[in-house]
This record gives C-alpha cells, sequence and structure tokens, in this order.
C-alpha cells in the first residue's frame, strides 16, 4: 500500500484525507456511509454500473434540468468510476484497487460479494488491512440474511414504525429513510472503531450492520419495558405518554410551537411565564409524575395559554423566562433562521449545471480537522481517467477495448 501523508491539521483537508475508500453499494444505505466518510475528507471512489449508475442517481420528487438534488447531496465529495462487478475484467480492476484501499463498503444482498468472488476472506487476502463495511437488511447471518430487505422493513422489524404516529390511525413512517442512514451512521462508527484497532494489529476486520438492529439500537427501554413488566409502547402522536407539558401547541398566528417543560424546574418557569407561577407548587402537578398523572389536563391548559399568542411572542416570552421551546421548521425557516447562518448550518455548493446549491453543512464539528463539503455528487464515470488510467495505469489499448465490452464506462482522453 502506499505510504499515508501526514496528518491533516486545520487545512480544510479533513480528519480522514489520509483515507482511501472503495464505494460499492447503490441506493442509500450503504452510500450514506460514503457520505459521511468524504464529509472529513477521505477519498471516496464510487463504483457504478458501467452507462447506468447508481438508481439514486434518478431518485428524487423534482429534477430541474434532469438533476437529481438527491444525489447531489448523498454523493457529495465522491468520485465515480464505472466497473461492471459482473464481468471477470470489471472484477479484477476491482481487486487492483482494494490493494491500495482502506475501507470498501457494500450493501448488496448477503452473498453477493462471494458470488462474485470479492467477499472478505478473498480480499483480506489480497489486503490484510482492508476494513470491509457491509450494511443489509438482516446482516450476514441468521435465517433472514439473504432475504430482501430494504430500510422500511428494518424501520418496521426494529420497531420503529409500531410506535409512530397517531394512535388513531395506522402505523406510519417517517418523512425521510431513517432506517437506512440510522444503519450507514453505525456502520460508519464501526468502521473508525475498526480502523482504530488496525493501528495497533495491521488487520481490518468485517464491520456488519444491519437496518433492523440499527434501528432497535435507538429504541431506548422499549424491549426492557416488554421485559420486566409486560408493557407495549402504544402510538402516541406528538407525546410521550406521562412526559408532561411536553408537546406541541397552536398559537395565535395559526403556527405551533414545541414546548419542553417537563422536568420540575422549567415547569415551574412556564408556570411565571404563564402569568400563573403559583401552578408550579401546586401539588397536583409539583413532579414529575403527577404531572405525568394529569398529561392531558396540562396540555389543555398550555394550549389556551399558547393560543393568545403569535408564535415570535410566544418564543420571546419562554427565552425570556427560560424555556427551551421551537417552531416547527421545514427548509424555507432553515434558510432564513440566524442562528442556522452563524453556524453555517447550511452552506453553498456550486453545481455544474444548477449553479450555486444550498444543502446540509457536515457534522459533527471538529475544533482542529473539520469536514467539509467539497463537491456535489460527480457525473457518471467522471474520474475513469483519473483512477483507471492515472491510478491503476492501465493503458489505452485496455482501456478501450475495455470500454467496447462493456467493462468500464467510457474513458474520454481514450475514446476521443
Amino acid at each position: 500500500m502506499t505510504a499515508s501523508p501526514p496528518s491533516p491539521s486545520r487545512t480544510g483537508q479533513g480528519p480522514l484525507s489520509d483515507l482511501r475508500v472503495l464505494e460499492m453499494g447503490q441506493l442509500l444505505a450503504g452510500p450514506f456511509c460514503g457520505q459521511l466518510l468524504a464529509d472529513f475528507g477521505a477519498e471516496v471512489v464510487k463504483i457504478e454500473a458501467p452507462g447506468m449508475g447508481d438508481p439514486m442517481r434518478q431518485w428524487g420528487t423534482e429534477k430541474p434540468q434532469g438533476v437529481s438534488l438527491w444525489w447531489s447531496v448523498v454523493a457529495r465529495g465522491k468520485k465515480s468510476i464505472e466497473v461492471d462487478a459482473r464481468q471477470t475484467e470489471g472484477r479484477d480492476i476491482i481487486r487492483k484497487l482494494v490493494a491500495e484501499t482502506d475501507i470498501l463498503i457494500e450493501n448488496f444482498r448477503p452473498g453477493t460479494m462471494e458470488k462474485w468472488g470479492l467477499g472478505y476472506d478473498e480480499l483480506s487476502k489480497i489486503n490484510p488491512r482492508l476494513i470491509m463495511v457491509r450494511v443489509s437488511g438482516y446482516g450476514q447471518s441468521g435465517p433472514y440474511s439473504k432475504k430482501a430487505g430494504y430500510g422500511s422493513i428494518g424501520e418496521a422489524m426494529g420497531g420503529l414504525r409500531y410506535v409512530v404516529g397517531d394512535p388513531t390511525t395506522a402505523p406510519s413512517r417517517m418523512g425521510i429513510s431513517i432506517g437506512d442512514t440510522l444503519a450507514a451512521t453505525f456502520a460508519c462508527l464501526g468502521a473508525m472503531m475498526a480502523l482504530h484497532v488496525r493501528t495497533s494489529t495491521g488487520r481490518g476486520q468485517m464491520v456488519d450492520s444491519a437496518i433492523y438492529e440499527a434501528v432497535l439500537a435507538v429504541m431506548e427501554s422499549l424491549v426492557t419495558d416488554y421485559d420486566q413488566i409486560g408493557y407495549v409502547r402504544e402510538r402516541t402522536g406528538a407525546i410521550l405518554p406521562k412526559i408532561a407539558p411536553s408537546n406541541v401547541y397552536p398559537t395565535k398566528d395559526g403556527k405551533f410551537s414545541l414546548i419542553a417543560a417537563n422536568q420540575d424546574g422549567v415547569f415551574r418557569r412556564l408556570c411565571a411565564a404563564m402569568g400563573r407561577p403559583e401552578l408550579g407548587t401546586d401539588p397536583r402537578y409539583a413532579d414529575h409524575t403527577s404531572r405525568g398523572e394529569r398529561q392531558v389536563e396540562l396540555d389543555e391548559m398550555v394550549s389556551e395559554w399558547t393560543r393568545t399568542l403569535d408564535s415570535t411572542d410566544l418564543g420571546a416570552l419562554l427565552d425570556e423566562h427560560g424555556v427551551p421551546c421551537g417552531d416547527i421548521y421545514r427548509a424555507p425557516e432553515m434558510l432564513a433562521d440566524a442562528h442556522f447562518k452563524a453556524r453555517d448550518a447550511i452552506v453553498s455548493v456550486l453545481h455544474p449545471k444548477l449553479g450555486e446549491m444550498k444543502m446540509q453543512n457536515v457534522a459533527p464539528r471538529l475544533s482542529e480537522t473539520p469536514g467539509s463539503v467539497r463537491a456535489v455528487g460527480p457525473e457518471l464515470g467522471e474520474h475513469n481517467a483519473e483512477i483507471l488510467k492515472g491510478r491503476l495505469a492501465l493503458d489505452d489499448a485496455t482501456l478501450q477495448a475495455y470500454a467496447e465490452a462493456g467493462v468500464i464506462g467510457r474513458v474520454a482522453e481514450v475514446m476521443a
């Protein structure tokens, strides 16, 4: 393997700029892991099917000038090459890349990589330092492992879907692909832990991130509640049972504000803001348990008060009294918010077709080696020449023959 460059400092490179990542997944669960690594400086080379690419290139409710806005975000900072892993020559190219790769990400159905001769056992012989990150619906083992599994199924099996929504309706879904991104985030965390171990052992390992297990991991005490007392969490809409007052409340100007005043001291401050300080010491509401028992009553009381104030005035008053509150934001509110602007929570990135494009910035923030959004998602095969001709030193005749056979995508400098 090539020697790693010096550790980055405050140069904008990011803390992972000495890492090479090969991304073989598609859609969201694997690619979001790649996005996180690219955000912090890793070189992420995405392998896509020649002439087709990741289906995510076509996703999104709106596609101005045929551009997938979603792709611009999830593939940001990455490089794209076209290699057909279903062909022998394509797999040979992948093996050559693996020899100089720190992390390989894939989210195919378990067994697919092994069928291609690209399983961890085979690849670790080429590069013992390789960390192979595998994201799937059910994990790499167990009776369900070979089943097709999407993020929505993992959300259902992991317990999230059942508790989301209004109790009078069927289970709802989140407005985002939370199962996929949770699994990808845990996969990224696993990769970082495997890298840490590699510093002392010199060897890589496999990271197995199952979507249903990633969802299960954030379900708090849901399983333990049932195991110990037979309690099954149900859908509760905008509240958590026995946590009061903490809800979405209507305002005079037709908006909604979220107020979270369930802690004893905070509740007393809310009562003062409402002009009813005596409620803060009333035995019916004085502690967490008693307020939980009177949750509906308290919510009605707070709603009656919030309806007398515009959302701006309500927020200012609650801020003055130290009561956590916030408006329900959409994208327009985020773009206009002074705090978002002060922290650069949303950044502008140049798109080659659409010009300036706004998207969320990198999280979390590192004081010495911060990440950054370096570029929008690449064009299909944009880096064919850089990687296949430059890094792997494939000669022009081979590149042309491979392109004509569909093993790789077109290399402009060769096929012109």
